[in-house]
C-alpha cells in the first residue's frame, strides 16, 4: 500500500477525544474498540510517518505497532482475534508487550469452545457441520486460554463468550451454560454475549447473576436495540456491564463491511445508538458501576468518530 508520507489537516480531536476518555474510565467507564489495525484511522487516531520505512508507508510496521499509538488515545481495547483461535503464550507476551501497561483488554473467548455445531463455512475446512466436542469445555478454556493469560490478568478486566445464533432453546440453552460457568475459575471476570433475542429471559439473567457474569449488551442485526436490552429487568446481574455496539438492526455484517470499507469515516450516524450509549454512561456514573463499552466500525463506519460524538455531548 503507498500512501502520502505527510499527514493531512484533520479536524479530529484526537488529544480531546484522550482526556475525555481517561476520565471516564478514573470514573470506572472504560470506553474503546473492537480491534485496532485499521488503516482507515491515518491521520485520526494515527500518525502516518510513524509507519513509514524506506520511504513508503509500511503495512507491516502498522500492524506490528500501532497498538502503542492507539493506546495514546484509547484507555481499553477488545480482542476479537482470540475469537478464532487459542493464542500462543508467546502471541499473548508480545501482544501485551507491544503496549503501554495501562492499556486494559477485554477478549473474546474462542470459538473452540462457543460454538456447538461448526458453520458450514469454508474456513471451517473438514470440521464444518459437524458437532464441537470442546463445546463448553472447562477444561479447554482453562488450559488453553486462562493458565496463559494468568500473567496479565490485572489487565484483562472481562473475558467474553460469544454464541452466535444457535437451534437450542432457551432452556436448554441456559441448561448448558450454568454449570460451564460454575467451573470457571474466579480469578476472572466473564460476560455472555448471546445472539438470541428470545434467550434474554429471567432464567438466562438468573444464571448470570448467579455466577457473577455480565450480559454483553450487543447491537446486533436480530437483537433488541441496546435501548431496549438496557430496559429489561435484571439486565444487571454483576457489578460490572459489558457493551458491544456492532451493528444496525437488520444490517448483515457482510453489507457493513461492504458498505463502510475502509472505515475511515462516518457513512451512517446511528442516533438510536448514540442516544443509547450517552444514556447508559450516565447510568453506570449514577451507579458506581464498572462499565466495558465497545464500538466497531461496523456500527456507523468509523468507530473513533462515533466515539468521539457519543462523549463529546
Amino acid at each position: 500500500m503507498t500512501l502520502p508520507l505527510f499527514d493531512p489537516p484533520s479536524s479530529f480531536d484526537r488529544a480531546g477525544l484522550a482526556h475525555r476518555l481517561r476520565s471516564l474510565a478514573n470514573e470506572n467507564v472504560w470506553i474503546g474498540t473492537s480491534s485496532w489495525k485499521y488503516p482507515g484511522w491515518l491521520d485520526q487516531i494515527y500518525t502516518r510517518d510513524r509507519y513509514v520505512t524506506r520511504g513508503k508507508f509500511s503495512q507491516k510496521r502498522f500492524e506490528a505497532e500501532c497498538l502503542a499509538e492507539f493506546a495514546e488515545t484509547f484507555p481499553i481495547v477488545c480482542g476479537d482475534f482470540s475469537f478464532y483461535q487459542f493464542p500462543s503464550p508467546e502471541y499473548w507476551k508480545k501482544l501485551f508487550g507491544s503496549a503501554p501497561a495501562g492499556l486494559q483488554f477485554a477478549l473474546k473467548v474462542p470459538e473452540e469452545v462457543t460454538v456447538e455445531v461448526f458453520p458450514k463455512h469454508a474456513r471451517y475446512g473438514p470440521r464444518a457441520g459437524m458437532v464441537n466436542e470442546s463445546y463448553l469445555s472447562a477444561d479447554a478454556v482453562a488450559a488453553l486460554f486462562l493458565e496463559p493469560l494468568e500473567p496479565y490478568r490485572a489487565r484483562i478486566p472481562a473475558l467474553i463468550f460469544e454464541f452466535g445464533a444457535r437451534g437450542a432453546s432457551p432452556l436448554e440453552f441456559t441448561a448448558r451454560l450454568d454449570p460451564f460457568l460454575g467451573a470457571m475459575p474466579p480469578t476472572f471476570r466473564y460476560a455472555v454475549e448471546v445472539r438470541n433475542r428470545e434467550y434474554l429471559q429471567p432464567r438466562y439473567f438468573d444464571c448470570l447473576r448467579q455466577h457473577h457474569a455480565a450480559h454483553v449488551f450487543n447491537a446486533w442485526t436480530k437483537m433488541p436495540a441496546l435501548s431496549e436490552q438496557t430496559a429489561m429487568v435484571d439486565a444487571f446481574p454483576t457489578d460490572f456491564a459489558v457493551v458491544r455496539a456492532l451493528l444496525r438492526q437488520g444490517r448483515a455484517y457482510e453489507e457493513a463491511v461492504q458498505q463502510f470499507a475502509p472505515y475511515d469515516k462516518v457513512r451512517d450516524e446511528n442516533p438510536e445508538a448514540r442516544q443509547s450509549l450517552r444514556r447508559l454512561i450516565q447510568r453506570m456514573r449514577e451507579e458506581r458501576r464498572a462499565a466495558y463499552i465497545f464500538v466497531n466500525n461496523r456500527l456507523e463506519g468509523n468507530a473513533p468518530e462515533t466515539i468521539q460524538a457519543v462523549v463529546s455531548e
